[in-house]
């Protein structure tokens, strides 16, 4: 099964986004902008408010290095995303690993001129017909929150 997010407008040069996102180590920001008030205040806005205390969580127990971003995944214990393919400027292509399914997560990257981008990310999962309807939704949710999440990193930093 595949699950594209809506396209997204990044105000960035494709050329950050690219660099910011090809190194995991630079998603680390994420765990200082927990601590910022108007960055919780937004992410309120895209996130249910029974939710905002359980994404600051998630974020605050993430780790990252070049190649790997492991995530608290509740009852299955953490879920890694590891950048198998980079395609400078352009796709960085990640497997999952430790999910209780096969998937991968693209990510793609158009300049719309010299100083912003868009980006959409695609999950593709396999996914037997009798979980189908148990992960439909929750893929499809989660890979647009998660596109929206990554369109509002401060790239130009």
């Amino acid at each position: 099964m595949k699950y594209e997010s809506q396209v997204k407008q990044v105000g960035a040069p494709v050329a950050n986004v690219y660099a910011r996102l090809s190194d995991l180590n630079n998603l680390a920001v994420l765990q200082e902008r927990v601590e910022d008030p108007a960055f919780m205040a937004h992410v309120a806005q895209h996130a249910p408010a029974d939710k905002v205390e359980q994404v600051r969580n998630t974020i605050a127990e993430m780790t990252f290095d070049t190649d790997v971003v492991i995530c608290p995944a509740g009852p299955i214990g953490r879920i890694a995303l590891r950048i198998i393919e980079r395609e400078p400027n352009k796709t960085i292509k990640f497997a999952v690993e430790g999910a209780p399914l096969e998937a991968y997560l693209w990510i793609q990257m158009l300049p719309t001129s010299d100083l912003t981008s868009k980006m959409r990310l695609t999950v593709q999962a396999e996914v037997s017909v009798f979980l189908r309807s148990m992960v439909e939704k929750p893929l499809r949710e989660g890979v647009e929150k998660l596109a929206d999440m990554l369109s509002i990193l401060p790239y130009n930093a």
